[in-house]
């Protein structure tokens, strides 16, 4: 088999168009997320901890103080941005949570669809109790 003719029915199989599909959804996915820590989430704690931005809350290693993360990175300081982190845990956590609910949900799913499978008829009920009693005679 020549490797173009492999790559081929590599590249079409339907797990790799869906792995592409699904990184696609994922990106936009992860701007929705991000969008929904930064504009939604962050701001109404900020405003009880006192008006405090999170991606401005940093510790400057020089010992100067900035106004904000940007002015530090600006300025070249060392600075733990532990703000920023807050929002990459908040932002992990909210995609976690999204992932979890999608699983459940897919897994609910399939439960359903193997309970209607492996669900006999009347008839084949009866049958297999039949069979089960003549194998107990022997």
């Amino acid at each position: 088999m020549s490797f173009v003719k492999e790559f081929k029915e590599f590249a079409i199989r339907g797990n790799v168009i869906d792995l592409a599909v699904g990184i696609i959804i994922g990106a936009a996915f992860g701007k929705i997320v991000n969008s929904f820590v930064n504009d939604i989430v962050l701001p109404p704690i900020g405003k009880l901890l006192g008006g405090v931005s999170f991606v401005d809350l940093l510790y400057s290693l020089d010992g100067k103080h900035y106004d904000s993360l940007a002015a530090a990175r600006q300025a070249g300081a060392p600075v733990v941005a532990y703000g920023a982190f807050i929002q990459a845990v908040f932002e992990f956590l909210i995609i976690t949570f999204a992932v979890f609910l999608l699983v459940k949900g897919i897994n609910s799913i399939r439960r359903k669809t193997l309970a209607q499978e492996v669900a006999f008829t009347k008839q084949e009920s009866l049958l297999t109790d039949i069979r089960d009693l003549l194998r107990k005679k022997e």
